[in-house]
């Protein structure tokens, strides 16, 4: 019984250390996952603000138009 009760516990120990270590040690591989992730939130971002200023350039172009057309 006691055999069984501290091999549990030495389990549980192991099971803990393997799950903790996991998260705190990355991998060349994780680091780049991260790095390409960040990559492309930002192009996205940048894409995103491009469409915007081009809407509003081309909605201030309509509106000259319609200023010389009236």
């Amino acid at each position: 019984m006691k055999a069984l009760t501290l091999l549990s516990i030495m389990a549980l120990i192991l099971a803990g250390n393997v799950l903790t270590g996991c998260e705190a040690n990355e991998g060349a591989a994780e680091k780049a996952g991260k790095k390409i992730d960040n990559a492309a939130e930002q192009g996205g971002e940048k894409i995103d603000n491009a469409v915007e200023n081009t809407g509003e350039a081309i909605e201030e172009a309509g509106d000259k138009v319609r200023e010389k057309t009236q």
